[in-house]
């Protein structure tokens, strides 16, 4: 439960603007991409992809991988467990090769 007023969380800042965003555009019409939704938010881009799969879950976009993501038609397709399959390797990925740098910095510097 949040105090009234609280700030929401970053996540549905941006889902909620891109929801704006949506209902302006096209079925089919490609969303910024990642990176350009970092630099319009100014939010990491777990946050952006956080976001991004709140507005997937509710059907509203879908994802086609390294095309970026588009405004849905509405419909539901047969490969929406492959595109969320593809979406989580994606996240996964993403994640493996934060951990790495992460612990490359952390790596003991001769002790």
């Amino acid at each position: 439960m949040t105090a009234t007023g609280a700030p929401k969380p970053k996540a549905v800042q941006v889902a909620e603007a891109l929801r704006e965003d949506i209902r302006s555009m096209k079925p089919g019409e490609r969303l910024p991409s990642q990176r350009e939704l970092v630099d319009r938010f100014g939010f990491a881009s777990q946050t952006i992809q956080n976001g991004l799969a709140a507005l997937r879950a509710e059907g509203l976009i879908i994802s086609a991988g390294n095309l970026g993501n588009f405004v849905s038609d509405g419909s539901t397709s047969d490969d929406d467990v492959r595109d969320d399959i593809t979406e989580l390797r994606s996240q996964i990925q993403t994640l493996t090769d934060r951990v790495a740098a992460l612990e490359s910095r952390l790596a003991p510097s001769g002790a």
